[in-house]
């Protein structure tokens, strides 16, 4: 046997499974009258959703519905896309604005280590000073607001000793 042979012989199963993936991946999902044209049907949850929301489904709850994800993922991917504005979550980061407070408390909150959960409580204790100086109490929420969504967020990340950090300043707030 040449080794051309055994090159092509020992290659043609990958082939086989990149020829069988392709098609798995491309399916008819839609078929025009002459059935001709075929769509390809999206890959990543991401995509389904983009592509859901392109073809008219603009409803958050239906997409949710049709995709089996969660609300915050699908309005977090469209709003990443560009499709829609204005939505906010526990889980939207604090780099986008929410209101007029946000430019202050714009990437404050850090919860890598129980030492990074600290520096964020201390940024975000002065900004709650300064605001009660002012006699702000708008301002003064936010700080909290953003206290317990570094709370929830480190607690739900599993990491118990930074969602302790937070929860000790609201306590005392």
């Amino acid at each position: 046997m040449t080794t051309e042979e055994m090159i092509e012989q020992n290659t043609r199963p990958l082939f086989m499974e990149l020829e069988y993936a392709e098609e798995a991946r491309t399916r008819n999902v839609e078929e025009s009258p002459d059935e001709a044209t075929r769509i390809e049907e999206p890959r990543s949850k991401k995509e389904q959703i983009i592509a859901l929301y392109e073809s008219g489904v603009t409803d958050i709850a239906q997409i949710v519905r049709r995709i089996a994800a969660r609300p915050s993922y699908v309005a977090q991917v469209l709003q990443s896309a560009g499709l829609i504005t204005g939505y906010f979550d526990l889980y939207t980061t604090t780099a986008r604005e929410q209101n007029v407070y946000s430019r202050f408390f714009r990437n404050a909150l850090s919860f890598k280590t129980t030492e990074a959960a600290r520096e964020s409580v201390k940024r975000i204790d002065r900004l709650y000073n300064y605001f009660e100086r002012l006699g702000d109490r708008a301002g003064q929420h936010q700080a909290m607001v953003l206290a317990l969504t570094g709370k929830n967020r480190a607690r739900w990340s599993g990491k118990e000793e930074e969602a302790k950090v937070f929860s000790e300043w609201l306590a005392a707030h």
